[in-house]
């Protein structure tokens, strides 16, 4: 399949960059305050060598931008790059505050605790976690400095809103810092159940960081009754329902599922561009009868092998056939310097090549593996192009490829073939429904997907964006913030 892409996504200038730094500025007296491990920018270097600060696709900064800068709030985050940081500056009418991660603590607190230890911890231990003191210590490092910058810009009875795993302790330390702020902390991952999470030697010290928000989220209800039941046995406090009593406060926990800009996805995909080139896409794919697609960051929960398994078998067994089905797996790299992320790709790229060197034609490929990241255009046009979506996560806290999916289809075309396990098919209930770990199962739902009626595939697609329409990403942030203001 051709990649040689015609859309070349313009650079969204938000700020002027180092040149453009405000003197002097500093965000203090921010009256909210968004923290989270990156900025909402990415700082790029232009051919004649000149930076700049770019603003970072994905749903999160799409999501919060209008909160905070409406508000004249301020974003705490890290640049991406190790070493000093640069000054606080505005951009997008937030104030961008900063934190410096040396080369070691990016090792630690991020290669290593988030995502060699919580990261496979709270995706339901699909990879073994490791536990290391000297990562722990670190990670406890890089929380408090991100808590002192943020008690540092925060105004009088400011509204913080903290994100995700990286930074649990955050508030805790915060509220330790500053009593007079409201806190909420959004984990947009799943939160594991008692039996594993108790594996963690910090255990005890994560939920107490997290208790010190008044407004803890998650993905979905499980999650926030796993982190009460965590309250009760671990620390032996008084809850109720969905409330817990701590240190004189009342610590709330609920799900907040997270969602995508529906609007402004189905008109990038309804785009006539767009519809050409998933036209054309089909054209470079040998105009099979059916296209069957997965998208995925390249990361062990995210079931690629799974999906791989279910076609080649199909294949084996002469269910379906190349050139007539084919298979386009986008596999955006991730996480390169962490040794089990080299494995699978290692072990993805042989099954690709040994589906390919046993089913493949003259004509193609039985399996178009694209090992690269996808802008958003030539995205949307590969959703539009393909008959069947197939999305199978071992864990997932959302997934928001399916999300994404759906909306594109403006054309109630497609067919959705989910996960149980990923946070989205609590919504999406219309999809073809698979437990990852039976592999005939997800056979028989992707051959009932490639040969649903198209009437029926209608109906389930009408359905499912009648919900996403209703819950799309405004819906998420503004319920949460309210949610929030209203425990102030």
């Amino acid at each position: 399949m051709r990649l040689a892409l015609p859309f070349t996504p313009a650079l969204s200038r938000v700020g002027g960059g180092m040149a453009g730094t405000a003197a002097g500025h500093t965000g203090a007296d921010s009256p909210v305050v968004v923290v989270a491990n990156r900025l909402p920018v990415d700082q790029v270097t232009d051919p004649d060598g000149t930076t700049r600060w770019q603003r970072s696709p994905g749903g999160l900064v799409t999501a919060l931008e209008p909160f905070v800068a409406g508000r004249g709030g301020a974003w705490v985050g890290w640049s991406g790059s190790a070493g000093e940081a640069p000054e606080p500056f505005e951009s997008g009418g937030m104030s961008l505050i900063p934190v410096p991660l040396a080369e070691e603590e990016v090792d630690r607190y991020y290669e290593g605790m988030s995502n060699a230890s919580l990261w496979p911890l709270y995706h339901d231990v699909v990879e073994k976690p490791e536990y290391h003191r000297h990562w722990w210590d670190t990670y406890v490092q890089v929380n408090k400095r991100f808590a002192e910058r943020t008690a540092e810009v925060a105004g009088e009875g400011a509204i913080v809103w903290v994100h995700d795993y990286q930074l649990q302790l955050v508030p805790a330390m915060l509220r330790q810092r500053r009593p007079d702020l409201t806190i909420g902390f959004f984990l947009h991952i799943p939160f594991p159940p008692y039996e594993l999470f108790t594996q963690l030697p910090w255990r005890s010290a994560v939920v107490e960081g997290l208790l010190g928000a008044d407004l803890v989220g998650f993905q979905r209800p499980a999650a926030a009754a796993n982190f009460v039941q965590l309250a009760r046995r671990l620390h032996d406090l008084p809850a109720r329902g969905s409330t817990i009593e701590y240190d004189g406060r009342t610590v709330t926990a609920r799900a907040f599922p997270i969602s995508i800009d529906v609007k402004a996805f189905e008109e990038l995909a309804g785009r006539p561009d767009v519809v050409k080139r998933a036209e054309e896409m089909r054209t470079e794919l040998g105009n099979p009868q059916k296209m069957i697609l997965g998208v995925d960051r390249l990361d062990y929960t995210k079931g690629i092998a799974v999906r791989l398994n279910a076609f080649q078998e199909l294949l084996e067994e002469g269910v379906v056939e190349v050139p007539d089905t084919v298979m386009v797996q986008v596999a955006t790299p991730s996480r390169e310097r962490v040794e089990h992320y080299v494995h699978m790709r290692e072990t993805i790229e042989q099954q690709v090549g040994h589906i390919n060197g046993v089913f493949g034609t003259l004509g193609g490929p039985a399996v178009h593996y694209i090992n690269q990241s996808v802008p958003r255009e030539e995205l949307a046009a590969l959703y539009r192009a393909a008959d069947v979506m197939l999305v199978t996560p071992y864990r997932d806290g959302m997934n928001l490829v399916a999300k994404e999916y759906v909306a594109a289809r403006s054309d109630l075309g497609g067919t959705l073939v989910l996960s149980e396990f990923a946070g989205a098919a609590a919504e999406l209930k219309q999809a073809f429904l698979v437990n990852p770990h039976d592999i005939a199962g997800v056979k028989n739902q992707l051959v009932r997907a490639l040969r649903v009626d198209p009437a029926d595939a209608a109906k389930r697609m009408r359905a499912m964006r009648r919900h996403l329409a209703r819950n799309d990403l405004d819906h998420w942030a503004s319920s949460f913030f309210d949610a929030l203001q209203a425990q102030a």
